[in-house]
């Protein structure tokens, strides 16, 4: 069989099939590289806060480089739309985080009538009973922007409460434009002054931390990788078979020559084509 593969069209095929198999390593190693989204920021980056208008658009995917961004914005709370987002642990008791829809001074409009909003937890309560109203008026809140939960579904939920913080859920029940993200506020003074407003009641302010930096990873372009590789080695095997086959057949040309020869009584061929 090496006499075959050493036939000069399959030296030539076999340049060939390393070229298309070199070019499919090259498309696998590119999509290896894609398979990692962009990395969050820094934590010291995170931490300095920045305009939400000049960090997120709404109606548009939430970047992995905008998560826990420190941010701020002003604008003013929609007491109309307002839910209670179960199972928030604070300080190891588990409560409500009361979340209010609060319209964005400046943001783009998305679509329809009314200013695009942006959830924003206000703060965590032991008790439903103990959820006031949002504060009324032009307000400046600073917090962290975080990215939508994924829904839960709540089986035995009150009204106005919700199993997680998901966006597309409080866009479907507020029925008004929004921001991809929300922000878990930690300061909100008035616009005019910027005084502290007063304590609400029992609502508790939230301290959340920066999340730790992870590299989401894309496993359709992990697939794609190895779809590459496969390819690589179908093309060298598709070579080697094509050897084999042109090897088989020449070795059967040569049995019949052979037999013939035998029949008749002359000199056996040899696989050369020449006689013993």
């Amino acid at each position: 069989m090496l006499r075959t593969a050493l036939k000069p069209k399959w030296i030539a095929a076999l340049v060939g099939a390393l070229l298309v198999s070199w070019v499919f390593v090259a498309l696998s190693q590119w999509q290896f590289s894609r398979s990692v989204s962009e990395a969050p920021p820094a934590v010291s980056t995170t931490e300095e806060t920045r305009p939400l208008t000049g960090v997120l658009d709404p109606g548009q995917f939430f970047p992995a480089t905008a998560a826990d961004q420190m941010v701020t914005a002003t604008g003013s709370f929609d007491a109309s739309r307002q839910v209670l987002v179960r199972d928030r642990l604070q300080d190891g008791r588990k409560g409500w985080w009361v979340v209010s829809a609060f319209t964005v001074d400046g943001a783009p409009q998305v679509g329809g009538e009314g200013g695009t909003v942006i959830p924003v937890a206000r703060g965590w309560i032991a008790s439903p009973e103990q959820a006031g109203p949002p504060p009324s008026g032009a307000v400046r809140l600073t917090g962290r922007l975080l990215p939508s939960e994924a829904p839960k579904p709540v089986q035995d939920a009150f009204d106005g409460e919700v199993g997680a913080l998901s966006v597309a859920q409080l866009i479907n029940l507020w029925d008004v434009p929004s921001y991809p993200g929300f922000v878990t506020a930690t300061e909100t003074v008035a616009a005019s002054d910027g005084h502290p407003l007063p304590a609400q009641g029992s609502l508790e302010p939230l301290s959340v931390a920066a999340q730790p930096a992870e590299q989401p990873v894309n496993w359709l372009n992990i697939f794609y990788a190895v779809e590459w590789v496969v390819f690589a080695g179908f093309a060298l095997f598709l070579w080697w078979r094509l050897v084999r086959d042109d090897y088989e057949r020449t070795q059967d040309a040569l049995a019949d020559a052979r037999a013939d020869a035998e029949s008749e009584g002359s000199p056996q061929p040899t696989e050369t084509g020449g006689t013993p």
